[in-house]
């Protein structure tokens, strides 16, 4: 299907809805959602930035998992390097629909729909300081509430996938923080106050500015609690830290691990910036795979995660420095890259984040299987593998470093 808003813009006021979709297996009542909904036969499963790094992961894990459902990828390819989840999912059986989340025509047209995870989102922390917030906005808030008013119309359980950076950026930055060896390490406890040495929890502050990024999906967090509550469906938060592995074409503020692993590979140049520019900054990471573990395992009993806010990530195991990430590649590329340094913070800069997962552990048994070192073998494996797709997208000469 191809997108009906050419500028990419959402369709302003949605035309009226209908209370049951045509061609629909379901017994709905619109007031209760999706609770009343009985699927007969097998269930149709959308996932929004279908062809994108993690949604891409989740159609094919639950092509795997669920191969009795329709799974169903809707992407507008607008990000680079999307295009090659195509063929790989057009291998396993996955529908891809060329649709836009801000179009609510290229919704509505999809038919019935069971279930939906919510993956599609500009994900960059720096979008919108150069003044040009209209079309985040329109995608990361207008496109969940979309996402959202689907469901309810037919019925459906939603998945959204949220991220750690709707939390302040000024309390973020206050965590008392002391360097050891080649990380940044958090100087005391507060369990209360949503920190201590398990990472940051849903505990912490939320008073505060937090990036028009982290407000647009804070704000479709809390838009999804209101339908929870509204109208009784079954809604999953997963507030996820940095995800990462093979086929994400890794950015500066946005999968900086394989954006790291690929320059030491392919060449090009780093730096670490800001925070005195020694590349000290931790993050914990998560592998998609893990990730994937999780939505599957959420999906085949949502009713019992409903309203469930979950803090994902790698937890404290699975956090580095940029300076160990270095390290790391060095020893499996076999080069030294030049690192630039760049002393000074852009605004949305945090020193540190690691993910508190003890909850969502506790509530669902969930926990990550794979390592740091796990994960760095996956991406330099596929890296290597792929050279020749990959190198033109990832092997430039941009100066690279996480947010």
């Amino acid at each position: 299907m191809k997108t009906r808003c050419s500028s990419g813009a959402g369709t302003g006021e949605n035309p009226e809805l209908p209370t049951r979709p045509p061609d629909s297996d379901l017994l709905y009542s619109p007031r209760r959602g999706s609770r009343c909904a009985i699927s007969r036969g097998r269930m149709r499963i959308l996932i929004t930035g279908g062809a994108g790094f993690v949604g891409s992961s989740i159609a094919l894990r639950l092509r795997h998992d669920r191969p009795e459902d329709s799974i169903v990828a809707l992407d507008n390819l607008v990000r680079r390097g999307s295009e090659l989840a195509l063929p790989r999912l057009s291998d396993h059986g996955v529908e891809f629909v060329h649709g836009d989340v801000r179009c609510w025509e290229d919704l509505e047209g999809l038919g019935r729909i069971d279930r939906i995870i919510d993956c599609s989102a500009d994900p960059s922390v720096h979008a919108g300081y150069d003044g040009g917030a209209r079309a985040l906005i329109q995608t990361n808030l207008n496109g969940t509430a979309h996402c959202l008013e689907l469901a309810r119309i037919h019925g459906a359980g939603l998945i959204f996938l949220s991220t750690s950076r709707v939390y302040p950026i000024p309390g973020l930055r206050g965590l008392p923080l002391r360097t050891e060896g080649e990380r940044l390490v958090l100087d005391g406890s507060d369990e209360a106050g949503g920190w201590s040495a398990h990472g940051v929890s849903q505990r912490f502050p939320m008073q505060g500015y937090r990036s028009i990024y982290g407000v647009t999906k804070y704000s479709s967090e809390l838009l999804a609690q209101e339908y929870t509550a509204m109208f009784d469906m079954p809604i999953v938060i997963n507030r996820c830290g940095v995800i990462t592995g093979p086929w994400q074409m890794g950015k500066v503020d946005q999968g900086f691990l394989v954006l790291w692993a690929a320059r030491h590979l392919f060449g090009g140049s780093l730096s670490y910036n800001g925070f005195g520019g020694e590349g000290h900054q931790v993050r914990d990471v998560l592998h998609v795979e893990d990730l994937c573990d999780l939505v599957s395992q959420q999906l085949a009993s949502l009713e019992e995660h409903a309203g469930a806010l979950y803090c994902v990530g790698g937890g404290p195991e699975r956090s580095l420095s940029l300076r160990e990430l270095t390290h790391h590649c060095r020893e499996r590329s076999g080069s030294e890259i030049e690192i630039g340094t760049n002393p000074s913070s852009q605004p949305a800069d945090i020193p540190y984040y690691v993910t508190d997962i003890r909850d969502v552990t506790a509530r669902t048994g969930w926990q990550p299987r794979h390592s740091v070192d796990d994960i760095l073998d996956d991406v330099f494996a596929w890296l290597s593998k792929h050279q020749r797709q990959l190198r033109p997208i990832l092997g430039t000469t941009e100066r690279g470093e996480n947010s």
